[in-house]
């Protein structure tokens, strides 16, 4: 019986498993694609890019609307912007940002600056204040190519460091304003004058694929997000590993509609596209009235989701279209098993490939055996670096064993994913690339964990698994949490809002909301005595500091603060009590966005905006 013979959603899945060599073979072609590109081959990204267009060129890369660019086009825009980042100085290992939201130019950007060797580092296109000079401070970025629609980022940020911001025009949302005196759109016309030819390979000639190529952020548990390595090797290996897990084809049609400055869109699905010989739908945000519609217009057959998109799509009323579509995979992470078991039934046996990691993981799972509510499957401990360790949430700490060494999970035990990293000049898996912090690189590995001498990196995920060596996702440790399919630090959130009038302590941590997935943040504000607090000013001061899914949806005015011996706030109580009004006598509020103010807390309020009542876990 071959890997790929087990069924898809069936009655023998919901009911049964998978034997394991079958899974375990079906990794193992994973494994094997993972492998082809070695950290020290002389071969990127770009070449990847230049030996499609040169096979393939006419072939359908990128659609947008009612542009279509085909390989040898994007490969053409992407020797325009080479040429003409080069004549302005930049250089083979130098740093340039990006701010710029889902379009065709994004791509052309992107890799034109990687035929010239050059580095990009992905910008939010939320961020602005204090985090966007962080993310230009923090990369070393040589430049930064804004695109109009996120100008007013810089427009509104004070203190910004001495980075020439290279505009590129927006067609959709031409800038209305008075740009930054240094804001230069004289770049656009040097692009488009640039040279179309071939842009010469000897200026990143010495770029192996285990040099970074992008720069991409992810919140840590702590403080401002983290600009993470991402090397050519890893991009690369990431299409081909999961070009052999989907099946890609050239005829398939990938759809982007999640923000590329993550790691997901950027690595997952154009690097798959990209090795299949595949075409992308670029949208610029996810619509859930266009979804459908795009993916039958453009004949749509790979799709990646995050839970959120999925329940999104599940609360449209059904219709009798519904399963009139060629989608016939998805790849993502954060579906539950309610929602991915409704949907197949509404919409049809489309393969779900459920996965665990992160942009900056040495490891990470995947469900290759559609097992509902699974996000990966280990069949033999000893095929991956990947390892589940005890974790007490309470304490905030790993038990050990007598010898003074962590202790693996049980079957039904929930513990911290963590991977072991590999450390050898011939071989990529397994590495960890780290950040462009050392501490924050350091801070995320754990040494002599099951015996003496080995490291791990430490994910900061709490998962379990089952018999069968199926996992689930639990929750994140400690103080970050995910919203709206963002990462949220509770510290960044607290730093923000730290000079609130009137404001004695606040505690930022993230409550469950029942139906939706991840945590909506909440603030357990302490008022200084004598003072009020201000519904309306704290919603202002929100909107003023923070991206929309960072900002609190509920407020709790707290009359102490709950502190450990070492000052450290407590946040696992009121997690717990969430925004129930029968947990605590202390008054609550709820984010009212129509009304830009926190209202409150009432039922009414609490319909209104769209949340159900509080469920105690």
């Amino acid at each position: 019986m071959s890997a790929n013979d087990a069924p898809l959603i069936s009655t023998d899945l919901r009911q049964g498993v998978v034997p394991r060599e079958i899974t375990q073979a079906r990794l193992d072609r994973r494994a094997a694609a993972s492998a082809r590109i070695k950290p020290r081959d002389l071969y990127t990204l770009a070449d990847r890019l230049e030996e499609k267009a040169a096979s393939q060129g006419e072939r359908p890369f990128l659609i947008h609307g009612t542009q279509r660019f085909s390989y040898a086009e994007v490969d053409a825009r992407a020797n325009q912007v080479a040429h003409a980042a080069l004549a302005r100085g930049l250089r083979s290992g130098d740093v340039c940002a990006l701010a710029m939201e889902n379009r065709p130019e994004f791509f052309f950007i992107w890799f034109g600056l990687v035929k010239l060797g050059v580095v990009v580092a992905f910008i939010n296109t939320q961020v602005s204040g204090k985090a966007l000079v962080h993310a230009l401070d923090t990369t070393r970025a040589k430049a930064v190519v804004v695109g109009d629609e996120c100008l007013a980022n810089f427009t509104t940020t004070d203190g910004l460091p001495d980075v020439p911001p290279w505009r590129l025009a927006d067609p959709a949302q031409p800038w209305q304003g008075e740009g930054p005196e240094r804001a230069d759109a004289a770049f656009d016309a040097e692009v488009a004058a640039a040279s179309r030819a071939a842009f010469p390979r000897a200026h990143r000639a010495a770029v192996s694929a285990e040099t970074p190529t992008l720069l991409i952020f992810t919140s840590g548990t702590t403080g401002l997000p983290k600009a993470a390595r991402y090397s050519h090797m890893r991009w690369l290996s990431s299409g081909d590993v999961m070009e052999v897990t989907i099946g890609a084809t050239p005829q398939d049609v990938f759809y982007c509609c999640l923000p590329l400055y993550h790691g997901a869109a950027a690595t997952s699905v154009t690097s798959t596209a990209l090795q299949a010989g595949a075409a992308i739908v670029v949208r610029r945000k996810f619509s859930t009235r266009e979804f459908w519609h795009d993916v039958r217009h453009y004949g749509v057959t790979v799709c990646q989701y995050i839970g959120e998109i999925c329940r999104y799509l599940m609360n449209q009323p059904a219709g009798p279209d519904d399963r009139r579509h060629g989608l016939r995979c998805m790849m993502g992470a954060g579906l539950t098993p309610e929602i991915w078991l409704r949907w197949v039934e509404r919409f049809g046996d489309v393969q779900i490939f459920e996965g665990w990691g992160s942009t900056e993981a040495n490891t990470a799972l995947i469900n290759v055996d559609n097992r509902i509510g699974a996000c990966g499957r280990v069949p033999y401990w000893e095929k991956t670096n990947f390892r589940l360790a005890r974790y007490d949430v309470e304490t905030d700490t790993h038990p050990r064993d007598g010898r003074g060494f962590y202790i693996l999970c049980q079957p039904g035990e929930v513990g911290e994913g963590l991977g072991y990293v590999v450390d050898h000049p011939d071989i990529g898996g397994g590495r960890f690339e780290g950040y462009t912090s050392a501490e924050a690189t350091r801070s995320k590995i754990l040494r002599n964990v099951f015996q003496e001498g080995d490291a791990y990196w430490r994910s900061g995920d709490l998962l379990r698994y089952d018999e069968d060596g199926y996992f689930y996702f639990v929750d994140r440790i400690g103080d970050t949490f995910r919203w709206k399919s963002e990462n949220v630090s509770t510290q960044e959130v607290a730093d923000a809002l730290s000079d609130c009038a009137g404001a004695e302590v606040i505690n930022v941590y993230g409550v469950q909301v029942p139906g939706h997935e991840g945590r909506a943040g909440m603030a357990a504000i302490v008022m200084q005595p004598g003072a009020r607090f201000d519904p309306a000013g704290f919603y202002a001061l929100t909107d003023a500091r923070l991206p929309r899914y960072a900002a609190p949806q509920f407020v709790r005015v707290a009359g102490a603060a709950d502190m450990t011996a070492s000052f450290k706030l407590r946040k696992v109580d009121l997690q717990r009590q969430g925004y129930d009004p029968a947990a605590s006598a202390d008054p609550l509020y709820v984010r009212d966005d129509a009304n830009r103010t926190y209202q409150p807390y009432s039922a009414e309020v609490l319909a209104r905006v769209g949340y159900p009542p509080f469920v105690a876990g």
